[in-house]
């Protein structure tokens, strides 16, 4: 054979049922699919931002204005689509807002990034450009940072702005952020981490305006027994992950009972038995009993009989937050109970909402801890309320965390725009077009908050520059159906420095993940 006819048979490295797309069709695939995602949850930004309805394969129904909620329950298939997901999910695991503004962000990286490929500019180029235009945006962040102390009126103007706009209210949103700071004031002087000892408990059947903050935690038990007391003052809690009933051997075994007495006997040993559960505890001091397992319904009447509150069937997650917030020991039996393995509170108290009733449990000793006790008026509100308030405490705690607060309503993207189209001047080469092409991205948030709001969005954004130019910051205020351009600290609109540094970050990186694939084997 010769070198020629060697040349020319065909080399097949995958298999049939592969299928591969290179070169331009794969940049172009990957792109579109990056900016239909961002498309998905534009119209959430804002004040003024739209609800998605999302209907699962069951049935089951979610309405949000949440960005992480509605990427993750999207049936999203497309590799590179899935990376802008991963991108909200990281931005909402890190700081615990600003997953739209990431994911729009994202979307509007890969449009100028398209552009640019279609002027025959290299994609290393343009990630080289981006990555030199994040650094740039982290310059104009800090430079934003205000200076004032975080007092509680500037942190709730934090958690207020966060809320805006997904499913509040204006007024509630006012009234639900002070209720935030409350609790995280009430819990920062504690030790360990703030965010794990704030809890939210939702419960649906009143309006918003009955959220409160409970000293302590709130957790779905009901009292073992109706005779049992609903209100224990000044409570010693014991906690046990054993079984209370009659013993069982560890092999089987048959026994002959020939008489009534016998049997008699057997019962009252039994029943002996059982009642020193009850009489143990007792002695012990014990005011209240969380079990994990099944209690038998006698133990259940000497209890009742004892004075006792006992909850059982208590969910592992319950049980130890009881622990961490009363001190009290999980405990695998009864025998040898000494007092240091029990826990205090100052109170617990049963109260029935609808048809379920709910222990709240007030003021522990060895751990402070609160939980927001948040109200909706249907399973549907309370839901985007609990996901509303979860991202209000995320930027409160990484607010006082995590570097201060910067002006919201999008003058910290006006301000990032302004600084990095000026310093791109002083770059050499293609990059600089790229470098601007990061800050006209940056440029179609604001310009999407005011189309949310409904003002014209290129009017918008000539005037915002005008004025960020003259005072040094300029915002979309909603006003009504509308918006105007004025100062956001005025009206009381700032976010935490940490959640516009996270979305510039994960954002320039997905970006830079998609833009630098060029060949997408997918198999079968």
């Amino acid at each position: 054979m010769s070198m020629a006819s060697r040349m020319q048979q065909p080399l097949y490295i995958l298999s049939e049922d592969s299928d591969r797309t290179r070169g331009r069709a794969a940049q172009d695939s990957n792109v579109a699919a990056g900016k239909a995602v961002a498309e998905a949850v534009r119209t959430t930004l804002g004040p003024r931002g739209m609800d998605k309805m999302l209907v699962d394969s069951t049935g089951d129904v979610v309405v949000t204005n949440d960005g992480a909620t509605i990427l993750n329950e999207m049936d999203i298939d497309h590799p590179a689509a899935q990376m802008i997901v991963e991108v909200a999910e990281s931005q909402e695991e890190v700081v615990g807002d600003g997953t739209t503004t990431a994911a729009v962000l994202v979307g509007e990286l890969l449009a100028r990034a398209e552009d640019l490929v279609d002027d025959d500019i290299h994609p290393t180029v343009i990630v080289e450009g981006y990555a030199e235009a994040a650094r740039l945006a982290n310059e104009a962040i800090e430079a934003s940072v205000l200076d004032e102390n975080l007092d509680d009126d500037l942190l709730a103007s934090v958690a207020e702005s966060s809320m805006t706009g997904k499913g509040t209210g204006d007024v509630a949103a006012t009234h639900l952020a002070e209720l935030v700071v409350q609790a995280v004031r009430a819990v920062e002087d504690a030790d360990g981490e703030i965010r794990d000892r704030i809890h939210i408990h939702p419960r649906a059947g009143a309006a918003s305006s009955a959220t409160e903050v409970v000293d302590g935690v709130v957790v779905d038990e009901e009292p073992a027994h109706d005779g049992m007391p609903r209100e224990v003052e000044d409570a010693t809690v014991a906690i046990l992950d054993a079984k209370l009933e009659v013993r069982q051997g560890d092999v089987d075994a048959e026994y002959s009972i020939s008489s009534v007495e016998g049997l008699n006997a057997a019962i009252e040993a039994e029943d002996a038995e059982l009642r020193g559960y009850a009489e143990t505890l007792s002695e012990a001091g014990v005011d209240v009993l969380f079990c994990r397992k099944k209690i038998d319904d006698r133990v259940e009447g000497y209890l009742a009989d004892a004075g006792i509150l006992a909850f059982e069937s208590v969910g592992s997650s319950d049980a130890s937050e009881v622990a961490r917030v009363t001190g009290a020991k999980r405990l695998g039996t009864l025998d040898d109970l000494e007092e240091s393995d029990l826990g205090h509170v100052e109170s617990i108290s049963i109260e029935r909402y609808g048809e379920d009733e709910l222990a709240f449990i007030r003021g522990g000793d060895a751990a402070e801890a609160v939980t927001l006790f948040v109200r909706g008026t249907t399973e549907h509100v309370v839901d985007e309320l609990e996901r509303a308030m979860n991202d209000a405490v995320d930027v409160v705690v990484a607010a006082l965390d995590d570097g201060g607060v910067v002006p919201g309503a999008g003058a910290t993207e006006i301000a990032i725009a302004a600084h990095v189209r000026d310093a791109s001047a002083g770059v050499e080469g293609r990059k600089q077009l790229a470098i601007e092409a990061f800050a006209d991205a940056v440029d179609a948030l604001p310009r999407t908050l005011a189309e949310n709001t409904g003002a014209d969005p290129i009017d918008t954004l000539v005037d915002l520059r005008a004025l960020h130019d003259r005072e040094g910051r300029a915002g979309v205020i909603a006003e009504g159906r509308t918006a105007h351009v004025g100062d956001p600290l005025e009206a009381g609109i700032v976010d935490p420095a940490a959640v516009k540094r996270e979305a510039v970050e994960s954002a320039t990186e997905a970006t830079t993940m998609i833009l630098r694939i060029d060949d997408v084997i997918s198999a079968e």
